[in-house]
């Protein structure tokens, strides 16, 4: 049977959706069979197997860790795009950013964090809307720490190589020909731009590396996968890595309410960001 349609059974998808919320914390209810099936088919083919059943078997030998890293990072979202939801931006641009140089103009220092950055539109347009509007920022100790839990996206990522459709989404034309080079059928964002970003893997669930206290995190559309207890857990961490007048932006959809943690919700135009209490 065609594994890119054969229904998976339940014991395969209990097996793989417990296996995805140890790795990462995604949780997979029954109703997202369809989307296991539709992420893990490639590897089935990839592998010449005849069933999700086979895939399983090959997870639970003891020697299935590059396969189950595989099976992780299919089944984490990678959408994105070049100033997405834009909100976010505009508040780094009118409030955020000069807010924050003004406080750290003696340590000329500033710590950004963008979390499952995917294939890296988010901590890019970051960079570039700091080189198109903060100039006072060169010279700076400037960091833009972008992570994500898969090793293949960070890579790619870390190419900065975008095609049309990519580009197309949310990124003005003008920035596209400021901070792009055409490379064939690609665009890649400019070095002095790349090298703007550090690209880092980081589960969200593992221990994070010792860094400076972050002035400005983006966690935009994480926590929608999580349970109530991972998201608090998560932004209980967040909290203490987050520097008193830093500031966490969220996905449009996401909320703390109901969850114990200690931030006060800020409006900022259009855009709501939370800060350390």
């Amino acid at each position: 049977m065609n594994p890119t349609t054969a229904p998976i059974n339940a014991g395969a998808f209990q097996f793989i959706s417990t296996l995805v919320r140890e790795k990462s914390a995604i949780v997979l209810d029954i109703e997202k069979s369809y989307l296991v099936e539709s992420r893990l088919a490639p590897i089935v083919r990839q592998y010449g197997w005849a069933s999700m059943e086979d895939l399983v078997n090959e997870l639970r030998k003891p020697n299935s860790r590059t396969l189950t890293q595989e099976v992780v990072e299919a089944m984490t979202t990678n959408e994105t795009s070049f100033f997405r939801d834009l909100h976010p931006f505009n508040a780094l641009k009118s409030k955020v950013l000069p807010e924050l140089i003004e406080k750290r103009k003696q340590d000329r220092k500033l710590v950004i964090w963008s979390n499952a950055c995917s294939s890296g539109q988010e901590p890019y347009t970051i960079a570039m809307l700091i080189r198109e509007h903060f100039p006072q920022l060169d010279g700076w100790d400037l960091q833009i720490i972008a992570t994500d839990l898969s090793q293949k996206i960070i890579d790619r990522a870390r190419v900065g190589a975008f095609n049309q459709t990519e580009v197309n989404r949310g990124l003005p034309m003008q920035m596209l020909m400021k901070y792009f080079t055409r490379e064939g059928m690609s665009w890649t964002v400019k070095d002095h731009v790349r090298k703007m970003v550090d690209f880092r893997v980081l589960n969200l669930l593992d221990s994070w590396p010792p860094s400076p206290p972050i002035d400005i995190m983006f966690l935009r559309n994480v926590l929608i996968y999580f349970s109530v207890d991972i998201k608090t857990q998560i932004l209980n961490r967040v909290h203490r890595a987050i520097d008193r007048n830093g500031y966490l932006f969220l996905g449009g959809s996401e909320t703390m309410m109901n969850l114990n943690v200690r931030f006060d919700r800020e409006k900022i135009d259009q855009a709501v960001c939370y800060r350390p209490l």
